[in-house]
Formats: structure tokens, sequence, C-alpha cells
């Protein structure tokens, strides 16, 4: 099993080139293209690394314009709270539900297609590219809000989301069982995203998020159901052993 996935390798490599000097803050990183072919990777791999990077700081990516690194001083990694799942959702839910209604105001017909675009890709099998396009998404939706504050704590947030390793677990195991659920949430997002529907579009966030708080409910008690029916049949075999040679 390795211990790390492709793209955070990746991520590794332009930071690394970026702090190298060949590119300077401020300044347009090569198209996804151009750089998979410099690293030998996919343009997937290059999309979820810029991505991982615009989450600590590092670039930012601009919709209809293009990536660009950060002229701010990047996210401390070092920083992030012992924070549950739970928490996080909550709130991610209090936040984006209000940065989707300010997008609803500010958004561009660029930022509509590429919202469109993502919303197609969470319905690929390939889990790395659903993912990518997930957070992809509620980024491009924070940066459409038109508000610095928003866009750098929900990029905290998914932070907390990636790093905090309870949280990506518990995620990770939602997110896998209930992908048709995402899909079509985010979908309903989208439209009222398109129809500039301040309104809508704070009621489909929120949605999306009480349905997976509820999902995280499920899954922890379910987890717990099973915990206790592997002690009690644990319990049973050694019952059963000690009568036999009692």
């Amino acid at each position: 099993m390795v211990s790390k996935r492709l793209f955070q390798s990746v991520a590794e490599q332009i930071a690394e080139l970026i702090d190298e000097g060949a590119y300077p803050p401020g300044t347009r990183l090569p198209g996804e293209r151009e750089l998979a072919e410099k690293l030998g990777v996919s343009r997937v791999t290059i999309r979820e690394a810029e991505i991982a990077l615009q989450a600590v700081g590092r670039l930012e990516i601009k919709t209809g314009s293009g990536v660009y690194v950060s002229e701010r001083k990047p996210a401390s990694l070092g920083a992030l709270p012992q924070a549950s799942a739970f928490e996080v959702t909550e709130a991610r839910l209090m936040i984006e539900a209000e940065s989707a209604a300010l997008a609803a105001h500010n958004i561009t017909d660029e930022a509509i297609d590429e919202l469109e675009t993502l919303v197609n890709q969470m319905s690929s099998e390939d889990e790395g590219v659903a993912n990518a396009a997930d957070e992809r998404f509620h980024l491009t939706i924070a940066q459409a809000s038109n508000n610095a504050a928003m866009v750098h704590t929900i990029q905290s947030l998914w932070q907390m989301r990636e790093q905090i390793p309870e949280v990506k677990a518990t995620y990770e195991a939602v997110c896998v069982h209930d992908a048709k659920s995402r899909t079509e949430e985010h979908r309903a997002i989208f439209d009222a995203l398109r129809a500039r529907d301040p309104g809508a579009a704070r009621q489909a966030m929120r949605e999306h998020f009480q349905r997976l708080l509820e999902s995280m409910l499920e899954a922890t008690e379910r987890k717990a159901l099973e915990e206790v029916q592997l002690r009690a049949s644990q319990s049973r075999e050694r019952f059963l052993a000690a009568a036999k040679f009692g």
C-alpha cells in the first residue's frame, strides 16, 4: 500500500518549483496539459494537486483565467484544530450555505460552465476524479462569492476535511456509499446558481450538508453496532471454548 497519493507528490513537486523561483508569486502557472507533460502525470492529477495547493494558500485558482502562485503567506499545516467530522460539517453547512447565496448574486457565466463540468465529473466511476470535482465545485462557489474572507474560511475547512485523519476517513466512508445522492445534491445546487436564485442556492446547500450529517450519524451507529456484535461473538466463542474444556 502506498503511503502517499500521487497528487500529493505532484503538489510537492509544484511547491518546490515555486520555492526555487520557477514560478514567482503572482505569476500564472502553465496550463494543465503542459504541467502534465512536464511532470509525467495525467491532467486530473495536476488538477488535484492544484486544488491541494490552493487549500493551503500556495495557489489561487481563478475560473476562466487560470491558476496563479499566491502572493500571500501560505497557511500553516500544523495549526489545524482537533475537530470532529461532525464539527467540520456543521461549520460547512452554515458557512457554505451563505457562500452559495452570495455566489448566486455574483456568479459569472464562466463559473456556471465550470460548475456544470464538475457536476458531470462527480458521476465518474474513478473515485479520484469524483472527489477532485467535488472539492473544486465547492471552492469555485466560494470564489464566485467575491468575498476573500469567505474563500479563506472555506479553504481552511477543506484543509481540515483532507488533513485531519478522523475527518477524512469519515467523509470517505460516507461519500463512497452515497455517491448518487452526492451528485444529485450538487446538481440541485448548480441549478439554483444557474438560475441566480440566492434563496434556492442557500437551501440546496443546506440540504446537502444536512443529508451528509444524517449519513455520518448512520455510519457511526452502524460502526458501533458492528463493534458490539464483534465483542459479543468473541465472548460467545470464549464461553463455548471454556465450557468445552471445563
